[in-house]
């Protein structure tokens, strides 16, 4: 429907705020535009956005809320229109971010906060961080694992086939590869909003949680730069949960570990697969396909199931 641009930002919750701000920055290597006592507003050295992470100190970790950015003001009012008029739970108008003007908030049926906004403040590099070249945001400065820009989350529902009706209709999404499981049941769809392969994804929630996140994911220039991204993880003492390796999934080669506070971070290289087709029809794997694991026949590990934040409190 061509009225949502692309994944803006992340919030995401800490209860370790100091350890986790100490991760994306020294090690993870974003950038800081703005921290105060409770938040600090970070963005890979190619992102145009002021921010496209908000970490926030909280009681505990997860998902604060997505914030994507609309076309132009007319596409945030008709976003806004068709939002209201589906029933879907709504928040109201918010402009009290310094990384955007206004937004609109709203939620989907499983407890994940959404917005919408079009006003955006563009990253402002300092003298020192001015890029040689005029059309790079900022400097690189290999600081960590310095990823490129940020590429897409992956969020937990009970439900991803009704998931999948919020994303077509709040935000014109389409799906471009998704999971058909044998007891009929979608356990997994990816979205784009633009010609991006995904932007965001929904996995089937395993652990009787309600609005919880899986992974946060910066892309890399090169696949090489994840594999001196996990030397420097381990180095640093960060766990690891899983890869280097490739998805069978969208092809995506892939890195993942938990940050000090439990929220899992990926760090992947796309390459250059775009959907450029504009009939492209959903690839559908089956779950015995899924079952033989990663591209290059990787197991996937059982955390990768089960492990999302925040945290479920057992009974």
């Amino acid at each position: 429907m061509s009225d949502v641009a692309h994944l803006g930002h992340v919030e995401i919750y800490t209860d370790r705020f100091e350890e986790s701000l100490d991760f994306f920055t020294r090690i993870y290597g974003l950038k800081a535009s703005l921290v105060d006592g409770n938040s600090a507003w970070l963005r890979a050295w190619d992102d145009y956005e002021f921010h496209t992470l908000k970490l926030t100190r909280h009681h505990t970790t997860g998902v604060g809320h997505i914030g994507y950015r609309a076309q132009s003001p007319e596409a945030l009012e008709r976003r806004i229109a068709a939002i209201t008029a589906a029933g879907y739970k709504t928040h109201g108008w918010f402009d009290d971010d310094p990384g955007h003007g206004r937004a609109f908030r709203f939620e989907d049926p499983f407890g994940h906060i959404f917005e919408l906004y079009y006003d955006t403040r563009r990253a402002e590099p300092e003298a020192g961080d001015r890029p040689a070249l005029k059309n790079m945001a900022s400097k690189f400065t290999a600081q960590g694992a310095s990823p490129r820009r940020l590429d897409h989350l992956n969020l937990l529902a009970t439900d991803v086939s009704e998931f999948r009706r919020f994303m077509e209709t709040c935000l014109g999404s389409r799906v471009t590869e998704m999971i058909q499981l044998d007891n009929g049941r979608v356990g997994g769809c990816w979205f784009t909003v633009n010609n991006k392969t995904y932007d965001l994804a929904c996995t089937e929630e395993h652990g009787r949680g309600d609005g919880r996140l899986h992974h946060v994911t910066y892309a890399t220039d090169q696949r090489e730069d994840i594999l001196r991204a996990a030397d420097i993880f381990l180095e640093n003492g960060v766990h690891i949960e899983t890869g280097p390796h490739k998805h069978a999934i969208q092809g995506t080669f892939f890195l993942y570990v938990w940050e000090p506070a439990g929220n899992r971070v990926e760090l992947a290289n796309a390459g250059a697969r775009l959907i450029l087709a504009p009939d492209h029809a959903p690839v559908v794997w089956t779950e015995t396909e899924r079952k033989k694991g990663q591209a290059w026949g990787l197991k996937t590990i059982e955390t990768f199931h089960t492990h999302g934040t925040p945290p479920v409190k057992l009974d």
